[in-house]
């Protein structure tokens, strides 16, 4: 597999993906609200093809603020069916976030066990707009203490807490 930072051309094959890998109504989840008339951080955004250039997965991510600290917002994250359990996901995770220069943390939405293998931890100060399980709520520092003191609500880009 090959990453390539997501073009516009490449946005409805990856919608379709994302449509494929997760249930009816995603858009509906109160992470979506964060992303609302704010462009995805398009440098972050990877597709991972194959040698034939068939689509495997995809990650992107939006910038938020959590209080007033500036923070990516990573998600979703999907590997095609049938390219599952090869790792895909950790490898555009990891290398999507090499690539996150200027920033200096990061949190998801997502099952602890598994992102945890990728440095993700619970962010109890950190709340997500409800109805967003808070257990699910996981950040990865991208440098040193990023986290430390950062806590409140997450809030679009933008927005002034």
């Amino acid at each position: 597999m090959e990453l390539f930072v997501e073009k516009a051309t490449d946005w409805w094959e990856v919608e379709a993906l994302f449509d494929l890998c997760f249930a009816p109504g995603r858009e509906a989840l109160s992470s979506y609200r964060l992303r609302d008339d704010v462009p995805p951080v398009a440098d972050l955004c990877l597709v991972a093809r194959d040698e034939d250039g068939v689509l495997g997965g995809a990650i992107r991510f939006w910038p938020v603020q959590v209080g007033n600290a500036p923070t990516l917002l990573l998600g979703p994250v999907a590997v095609h069916p049938t390219r599952q359990g090869e790792g895909l996901g950790g490898y555009l995770i990891e290398q999507s976030l090499r690539r996150a220069k200027g920033w200096d943390r990061v949190l998801l939405v997502g099952d602890a066990p598994y992102y945890g293998r990728y440095g993700f931890d619970p962010l109890p100060g950190v709340i997500m707009p409800p109805p967003t399980n808070p257990n699910r709520v996981l950040g990865r520092a991208l440098v040193a203490s990023a986290w430390d003191n950062v806590t409140g609500r997450v809030t679009s880009w933008g927005t002034a807490n």
